[in-house]
Order: C-alpha cells, then structure tokens, then sequence
C-alpha cells in the first residue's frame, strides 16, 4: 500500500513537471529548470556525503569544469548539445579521478579541507586563464544548434529546453537511483556508518570512496553542462566554493539520507529565495533566517519530516 501511494505522488509530480511549460509564465519555466539543474547536482554530491559520509567542499570544480567544456565545445566546435554534454562529464570525470585519488585517502575534516583546496586552485585557474576561460567575464556567446540524434529541436525556447533538461536530470537521476539501491550502494553506506569495519571485511575503502566519487563528479559535471547554454554564460562564480556551499545546503535541507531529498531541498531553496526577493531588499537576511529554522526543526530535512509525519499518522 505504501508503495503504491509513493508511485501515485511520484506519478502526479512527474506530470505536473512535464506540464509546467503550459500552465505556468515563461519565469516559472526558468525556475523549474534552474530547480531540475541544481537538483541533479546536489544528488550528484549526496553521493559522497548522504550515502558514502565524505563532506567536500569543492563539488563546484565539477559543475563549473562542466559549465567551461560545454561552452568552449559549442564556441569552437559547434557539436551538437548531447555532444558537449558528454564532453563535460568526462572532462568533470577526469578532473575528479585526480582530486579523488589524492584525497579520498584522508578523512572528515582533512577531506572537507583538502577538497576545498583544490576547488579554490580550479576556480583560481579558470579566473586567471584568460586567454582559453576569458577570466572573470567567463565564456558567453556561444549559441546552440541541435541536440544531436537526429531530433529537431529548437533549444533556444525555454519551454523546449526545459523539457530536454527534464529529460536528461530524469534519466540521470534514475542512473543515480539504481547505483545507490546497488550493492555498491548499500557498501557505501556500510562505509559511511564504520569503515573499519568494511575494511575488516576485506574490501577496499578507499577505492569504494574513488569510485563514488568520480560517480558524483561526472554527474556534478553533466548539471553545469546544462547550467551554461540556460545561462548563455561560463563564468568561475561557477567553480568558487560559495557555489560549493548550495548542494550542502540543499541536500541537509531535503534530507541526505533520501534519493530525493535533494530534489526537493533545491526546490524549497530557490523557491524562498524567488519568493522573498520579491518582498525584500534584505532578502538575503531573511532567506538565512527561514533556512537555518526549518535545518533545526525538520532534522531529517523536509522530505524526511514528512515521511515521518505521514508514517505518524498512518499509525
């Protein structure tokens, strides 16, 4: 019975997503994307935090290394967008098989540090990399043709490229689903509750953490693939770690230790924050408050809260 109310609600929003284009003004359409982008890349980092224990504070180098390959393919090459796409995980994928295996040997507060370091080096380089990354004006004006495959799709409509970004976070997310309900995931969520268990257990800890962690940066990579032809610009405030900070925020605020807790901790997210700029010039102010009070009393974050709520009253 439970499953089946989850898949009538997971069936209702999956159609209310689809709909948006057509019931909602083209400013919604664009929060809906920047939600469904953003989403993807805080799944992408509860990867490593919610299932495997590991807090990074540079998950950014993904997502901006993955904004800079899709926007430098489509300046230079003009491949089509699916193209580009897996030209930014892979480069993101590179980058996190370096970061990773140089950092995944340390733990807690020394891995926070460690990747907050290197997030900060990329962000310095593509800030001072004129000639390739434009600097601090980022790479802009670069247009999209198609999306490949032979479809006819005109990606300059926001209505059109929402629902390719809806199709893409959808498939990647399921990709994520099936590798956190694997046995590969249920090992790393053995390695975030005691690790030295796992070892005694003769498997290999830190090679476990380098896989999931070149996992979330490839996806971390695909959602700034997506991020640069939406905001017709890749600029380093996508690589600093103040961007870093947004999928912690937003995987604590939706609860880390559900699949979809992120998705909704970035809906929550840019919906207050859309919300209360239009009442506020302190908005930034007041937004803290209203996260700080729902991290503090919805402990396992909204989704969490709700589940527990609902499993309440079922009761």
């Amino acid at each position: 019975m439970k499953t089946k109310v989850l898949m009538a609600i997971l069936a209702v929003v999956i159609a209310g997503l689809i709909a948006v284009p057509w019931i909602a003004s083209y400013f919604y359409v664009f929060i809906f994307t920047e939600i469904l982008i953003l989403g993807l890349f805080a799944a992408s980092f509860n990867l490593i935090f919610g299932y495997t224990g590991m807090l990074s504070f540079g998950h950014a180098a993904f997502f901006g290394i993955g904004s800079y390959a899709t926007a430098l393919v489509l300046i230079h090459l003009e491949w089509p967008l699916l193209a580009c796409l897996l030209v930014s995980m892979g480069a993101s994928a590179l980058l996190a098989l370096v970061i990773g295996f140089l950092s995944v040997r340390l733990n807690e507060v020394y891995f926070a540090m460690l990747t907050l370091a290197f997030g900060m080096m990329v962000f310095a380089i593509a800030y001072q990399w004129r000639s390739v990354t434009n600097g601090s004006d980022g790479l802009a004006g670069f247009t999209l043709g198609s999306f490949g495959l032979g479809l006819d799709l005109t990606l300059a409509n926001p209505s059109v490229y929402y629902h390719v970004v809806l199709a893409i976070v959808a498939i990647a997310s399921v990709v994520l689903y099936v590798i956190c309900r694997s046995s590969f995931g249920m090992i790393l969520k053995a390695i975030r509750q005691n690790p030295e268990r796992v070892s005694f257990a003769g498997l290999n800890v830190r090679t476990y953490r380098l896989v999931a962690f070149v996992i979330a940066g490839t996806f971390a990579g695909l959602a700034g693939g997506l991020i640069a032809p939406f905001l017709r610009v890749a600029s380093p405030e996508l690589l600093h770690w103040s961007m870093s900070a947004e999928p912690i925020l937003m995987a604590i605020l939706g609860g880390t230790g559900y699949f979809l807790g992120p998705f909704i901790g970035s809906a929550a997210f840019l919906l207050l924050e859309t919300w209360i700029t239009t009442y506020t010039e302190s908005w930034m102010l007041v937004l803290g408050i209203i996260l700080a009070m729902m991290v503090i009393f919805f402990r396992k974050g909204l989704l969490g809260t709700a589940i527990d709520w609902w499993m309440a009253v079922k009761k």
